[in-house]
């Protein structure tokens, strides 16, 4: 390969994962023995080959408490809001992490901090 086509793919990759979908809102409540998570993505969705696909509930340790599957994209709602319900989180924890997916890129790298009442 020559180093020029290298490059342009390196740049390509970059440029592809510059935009990782992102919890901007949270909102929560606790009912019964589960939590309720109302969580706000905001991605640059472009169709069916690129848009944020799913989030999750996870402890600090990266156990996953819960997940919500995003089966459609979303690049005319921005930023957009979908609920799950139920997630068991285990007693004494006081803050949980939310991460969003894309379906190209992968899952976010970063998390976003929600301190249990």
């Amino acid at each position: 390969m020559k180093p020029l086509t290298v490059l342009a793919l390196l740049f390509t990759a970059t440029t592809a994962r510059a935009d990782p979908p992102e919890v901007v809102g949270v909102t929560f409540d606790q009912s019964g023995d589960g939590w309720r998570f109302d969580v706000t993505i905001a991605h640059p969705d472009t169709g069916w080959n690129h848009y944020a696909d799913a989030w999750q509930v996870e402890l600090a340790d990266g156990t996953v408490l819960g997940s919500r599957i995003l089966a459609h994209p979303h690049e005319t709602e921005q930023p957009f809001t979908r609920s799950l319900g139920g997630v068991a989180v285990p007693d004494g924890v006081t803050e949980v992490f939310l991460r969003a997916r894309c379906l190209t890129d992968g899952w976010n790298a970063g998390t976003t901090v929600v301190a249990l009442r």
